[in-house]
């Protein structure tokens, strides 16, 4: 292999590492962008499961809150319908 053989065989794989470094460059960006959007979107369904939790918490406590009404209501009217039952008899 002469002088020049080399030295062209070296140039050209010169070239083909600097054409791989771009590609492992642009890989590396691409990887960049999805984590970051990948983050962001996590970010994003954490706060909607923070806001679908307060939502859901306060719809739990007006039920809670009307179920207990509801109780007292029933237990008023029975201890009014055991007097009325009583009295009759």
């Amino acid at each position: 292999m002469t002088d020049a053989q080399v030295e062209e065989i070296k140039r050209h794989f010169g070239v083909v590492a600097e054409a791989l470094r771009s590609d492992v460059r642009q890989i590396a960006e691409g990887h960049s962008v999805i984590g970051h959007e990948l983050r962001q979107m996590r970010n994003e369904v954490r706060e909607e499961f923070k806001e679908m939790r307060a939502l859901m918490r306060l719809s739990f406590s007006q039920l809670d809150q009307r179920i207990r009404t509801l109780e007292t209501d029933i237990s008023t009217l029975k201890a009014r319908m055991d007097r009325l039952e009583a009295h009759r008899a």
